[in-house]
């Protein structure tokens, strides 16, 4: 305790009986005002360290049963642009890092593509925990999940998002529609453009043909322009 914390209690106690004074028919004293009440400071955690720590070591679904480690997601906590894939794979449980085997490669490069490192960006995905065999994630799986990844995007606050795949696409814009019918085309959650592009996993086992990848580069084109970054190919920002 500081000598200010003393001064403080001492003038307090010493208040205190001179009210009790005053109340047992004393003449009346003319008293300071009482000091303000001032909590002491609390070390606050924002942002994107406050969601994960709510989500903790969560067991609130059954993937945890099997999982190795919680894939939360990474990047820049301030990024103007989000990836959303749908679950992590065995790479991803085992380092405990979204998108880091052959298709986070190539996404990786993509997001070189545009000019950005993956520190520029933050990728997560719809749901934390790998589902076993690599399935696609349940229904209650990603209801149970999805409200730390609206957490995290509310945290991050990105200018655009890019959905990877037709699940994340499902998840975060609703409806069962299929990929064709709605990427290459911005739409919105909750104010925040959103474009729908193939799974990095998808283009891969495409090649040889590399028409996807070209459509998905397309897409992302998309995003840069609208939040004003050069776009190869034009010669300016627009």
């Amino acid at each position: 305790m500081t000598m200010t914390d003393l001064s403080e209690d001492w003038i307090e106690q010493a208040r205190d009986y001179l009210e009790f004074q005053v109340s047992q028919g004393y003449s009346p004293l003319l008293l300071p005002p009482p000091r303000p009440r001032v909590a002491p400071p609390v070390s606050v955690v924002s942002g994107i360290e406050a969601v994960r720590a709510d989500l903790g070591e969560c067991t609130r679904c059954p993937l945890h049963e099997t999982r190795s480690a919680i894939v939360f997601g990474e990047g820049n906590p301030r990024a103007r642009i989000m990836f959303i894939g749908e679950a992590p794979g065995a790479d991803e449980d085992r380092g405990g890092r979204p998108f880091v085997g052959r298709a986070g490669q190539l996404l990786t490069k993509m997001i070189h593509a545009m000019g950005l490192d993956r520190s520029d960006v933050y990728i997560a995905n719809i749901v934390k925990c790998r589902p076993p065999g690599d399935r696609d994630p349940q229904p209650v799986e990603i209801s149970t999940c999805f409200p730390f990844l609206e957490a995290q995007i509310e945290a991050v606050k990105p200018e655009a998002i890019v959905a990877l795949g037709e699940i994340a696409v499902t998840a975060l814009l609703g409806g069962q529609v299929p990929l064709s019918d709605v990427r290459g085309k911005f739409h919105e959650l909750n104010g925040i453009p959103v474009m729908p592009t193939y799974h990095p996993w998808f283009l891969l086992r495409q090649e040889p043909d590399r028409s996807a990848k070209a459509e998905a580069w397309s897409d992302l084109k998309q995003v840069m322009a609208r939040l004003g970054l050069p776009v190869p190919g034009t010669g300016d920002k627009s």
